[in-house]
């Protein structure tokens, strides 16, 4: 990731580069959304570590961390003698993009606040000292 704002603006990103640059995520993230948007079907956290060719345990953080940040969504699946699992298929591409332009918003709005107190604060020039008679 850029370290500053003008960085970012001079680099070429994907529209999958929003999961790191609003949320931190990493590109392990960026893989396991992509597959599973592009299947019909939700996944187990096993075939989602099989398709990025991860450990289970590593797919699983990942898939915590889309999870917390509301990319994706999780389903509870029964088994008729008892028992559950759960798989994976991402929220809906609208609603999160919606959401995406609330937080870009309410972004706008604080480093608007920001730049006017740096005006306050910094825009003023001092008065010279006056001169003594």
């Amino acid at each position: 990731m850029p370290d500053s704002m003008s960085e970012m603006l001079q680099q070429d990103m994907e529209c999958e580069g929003l999961l790191e640059c609003f949320h931190g995520l990493k590109a392990l993230d960026e893989d396991i959304f992509r597959v599973l948007c592009e299947r019909e079907e939700p996944l187990t956290v096993d075939e989602i570590a099989d398709a990025v060719d991860r450990e289970r345990s590593t797919a699983y953080r990942s898939v915590q961390r889309l999870l917390q940040a509301g990319f994706i969504q999780k389903e509870q699946v029964n088994y008729e003698q008892g028992g559950y699992y759960h798989v994976y298929r991402p929220r809906d591409g609208e609603a999160i993009a919606q959401e995406l332009q609330r937080t870009l918003n309410d972004w706008y709005a604080k480093m608007g606040q920001l730049i006017g107190e740096f005006e306050r604060k910094y825009g003023d020039e001092p008065e010279p000292a006056a001169a003594e008679s």
